[in-house]
């Protein structure tokens, strides 16, 4: 299938086009709008583990990755995240009947759009997570802890997995853990801010998930959604050593003042591990990680990259400025701002025509009961400036 039989990514992109106020302002939206086609595209589930993903007689193949499939008996497929219901669909359809099962957890309501035999997709909340959610990352433990030296399992890691794959530590209810989950997302927190909590107060994040499946094979394929691509971040880091500690989640609620108010289940957790009563998550070195590879096969920068191809091809000067961009979206948007004021007065940093292409997370501060997203409080600041 060329590109140009494909269906159009961007549904409403005529609708879009036809509120331009002149020419010019039509060519802006079209240049802008083929750059985001062109860096979803690069961003597609599917087509990333299609483009890794191979196998050649008995041998596995996932990038640089080679794996000898007939050293193993049994190859487990399980994960979560929004993406990893088109991951599962392709990784089967590569894989096909050498898979000898597996569960992923999926949003609700997105089950009916994959076609899977083998593996299980178990519908779970999002972005708050559910009992669902719950019970499925059970049975993935359970997968796990069955595994043996000789089996494989193949992990398959996306945004949004950590609320997805919820399974609260020791004594913390579900309801305590959405409580704090709230709490962090509408104080601002950063998502490896939130990420450091979730990993103390669960069964399955934080490098849990590697110690349960040890000792088979573990090979993660991560498509990452945060800045900087660190694996102990990427939903948590179910297989990857942890780098937080209890202080550092302890220190995280009482920066943005939630420690006092939060659940005392949580608490009494937090403060025994910071006791060494609790264990810590699995750090470096464990040896549950010798057999553990963790893969990004996508990622925001691969996605920007995309987009400045495409706009260079167009025949634009580009500038990539960062994959990194985070903090409050007003105040970047102000910076930006900024940045193209300098441009259209000097010509720096790039005369035009041309296109700056930056990518990460920025967060919005909710003050009463504002409407909208990060993406249009940053255009909105720019265009203040």
């Amino acid at each position: 299938m060329t590109r140009s039989d494909r269906k159009p990514i961007i549904k409403n992109e005529e609708n879009l086009l036809e509120n331009a106020v002149s020419p010019k302002d039509r060519k802006a939206r079209e240049l802008a709008l083929r750059a985001l086609a062109r860096a979803l595209e690069a961003s597609d589930p599917r087509g990333i583990v299609y483009s890794k993903v191979s196998v050649d007689d008995s041998t596995l193949r996932i990038g640089d990755l080679k794996l000898d499939l007939s050293k193993f008996r049994n190859l487990y497929v399980i994960g979560g995240g929004k993406a990893s219901g088109a991951m599962a669909e392709a990784l089967e359809r590569v894989l096909g009947e050498r898979i000898t099962g597996g569960i992923v957890n999926v949003p609700k309501g997105t089950e009916e759009l994959y076609s899977t035999n083998r593996i299980v997709l178990h519908g779970a909340s999002h972005p708050v997570p559910d009992e669902d959610g719950v019970s499925g990352t059970r049975k993935m433990l359970e997968l796990a802890e069955k595994a043996g030296e000789e089996d494989l399992i193949i992990c398959l890691i996306s945004g949004g997995g950590s609320s997805l794959m919820p399974q609260p530590r020791n004594g913390v209810s579900l309801e305590d853990k959405k409580e704090i989950t709230n709490d962090l997302l509408r104080c601002g927190a950063t998502i490896n801010e939130i990420n450091a909590v979730r990993k103390h107060i669960s069964d399955f994040k934080g490098g849990w998930l590697a110690k349960r499946a040890y000792p088979a094979t573990v090979v993660s394929l991560l498509l990452s959604d945060v800045v900087g691509d660190p694996l102990d971040v990427i939903a948590s880091g179910p297989t990857v050593p942890d780098t937080s500690t209890f202080n550092d989640a302890i220190s995280i609620l009482k920066k943005y003042q939630i420690w006092e108010k939060a659940p005392e289940s949580i608490k009494r957790l937090l403060l025994d591990g910071l006791k060494g009563i609790e264990p810590e998550t699995p750090k470096e070195g464990d040896e549950a990680f010798k057999k553990v590879r963790n893969l990004v096969i996508g990622s925001n920068r691969i996605a920007c990259m995309a987009a400045k191809e495409e706009l260079a091809r167009k025949g634009l000067n580009t500038l990539f400025l960062t994959s990194y961009m985070e903090g409050e979206a007003r105040e970047i948007g102000t910076f930006l701002g900024s940045i193209i004021r300098e441009i259209l007065h000097s010509g720096n940093p790039l005369s035009t025509p041309c296109a700056v292409i930056l990518g990460g997370e920025t967060t919005v501060t909710v003050i009463g009961n504002g409407k909208g997203g990060r993406n249009q409080e940053l255009a909105l600041a720019a265009s203040l400036k």
